[in-house]
């Protein structure tokens, strides 16, 4: 993966199973958002390929990789400030025509009931924390077998990381499979089964979540040990 003629993304290979949460780790710069934008089709490779379900969708639009059931999550939210909760919810349903769009949007409300408090505020006025919840909850609109989150916690208080967290495990009960790119190491491999870490964009290290925190590596640069 290139930006211009910078080599972004360097043989970088991972795969995420069904029913998972894998956690993407490293610095700023390694590559990891970039990752994430190839995988939902906000980038195109000069070379290699993106599946899903053995089935090549590199190269495909972003709308359309929204109707074969990824949706992404994007570092820093990037709502719609002047739409309200509601409606930046019903963004998140445009590739949809069927009957239960009203209906998904109470199970929205029912994972983050700040929401549904505020479903007729302009988004732009809420709390950071209260748009990372819209963000996450507008991607849940499209139904989407895989989910992508790019650093849900940037910014956000402690107490609100914990929920943010919290909410992202009950999304994958669910039958959610999510990909978690995070620079909180700790809160990631906490909730993961596997995980990488990346530097200078390609793959440095891949693991079990216990296996990556106890590496001793990992402990020194990610979880201040």
């Amino acid at each position: 993966m290139y930006y211009g003629e910078i080599h972004a993304l360097k043989g970088v290979s991972l795969s995420v199973g069904a029913g998972e949460i894998v956690a993407v780790l490293g610095p700023n710069g390694a590559g990891k958002t970039t990752t994430v934008k190839t995988i939902s089709g906000l980038l195109a490779p000069r070379r290699g390929s993106v599946t899903l379900d053995d089935v090549a969708i590199t190269g495909h639009p972003a709308h359309e990789i929204v109707y074969k059931g990824i949706a992404h999550v994007p570092e820093g939210r990037k709502i719609f400030n002047r739409l309200t909760v509601a409606e930046n919810l019903g963004m998140g349903a445009y590739s949809r025509s069927d009957r239960g769009i009203a209906e998904d949007m109470e199970r929205v409300f029912a994972l983050f009931p700040r929401l549904k408090e505020r479903h007729a505020q302009v988004a732009g006025t809420l709390s950071g924390g209260e748009q990372q919840m819209l963000a996450i909850g507008r991607a849940l609109m499209a139904r989407p077998r895989l989910l992508l989150l790019d650093e849900p916690s940037m910014g956000l208080a402690p107490i609100v990381v914990e929920q943010i967290f919290e909410t992202i495990v009950d999304i994958n009960r669910r039958g959610t499979t999510i990909l978690l790119v995070e620079q909180n190491a700790a809160m990631a491999l906490g909730i993961a089964g596997r995980g990488y870490v990346l530097e200078t964009g390609a793959v440095a290290l891949t693991g079990t979540a216990a296996e990556l925190a106890g590496n001793v590596d990992v402990r020194r640069a990610y979880l201040g040990e």
